[in-house]
């Protein structure tokens, strides 16, 4: 049963590690877009290809566009957060109770 509650432990841990990734890359996409940046840049091709494929699937299921604003970035933020302590925090829970650990 140990390694069943390791493997939950490790699961848990590398989701947590890449909803964090994903979050500071949303972040950073949604401060970018505040400004012009060039379009040919790497590192801006890489956060608009990594991050606007998910607010696009917001934006055409929700009207997040209010008063020029786009709350897609906002959405996504709260969901990773609460796919981080829903799942990632669960796994890892899981896993030390099978341990014996709580």
């Amino acid at each position: 049963m140990f390694v069943l509650a390791n493997v939950l432990i490790a699961l848990g841990k590398v989701l947590h590690i890449l909803l964090n990734i994903y979050l500071w890359i949303v972040i950073i996409g949604a401060l970018i877009s505040w400004v012009n940046p060039d379009p040919y840049n790497p590192i801006v091709r890489f956060l608009r290809s990594a991050t606007e494929p998910v607010f696009l699937w917001f934006r055409r299921r929700l009207p997040l566009l209010i008063g020029g604003i786009d709350f897609s970035p906002i959405i996504v933020i709260a969901l990773i957060l609460f796919l981080d302590t829903a799942l990632a925090n669960s796994l890892i829970e899981t896993g030390y109770r099978l341990k014996g650990g709580f």
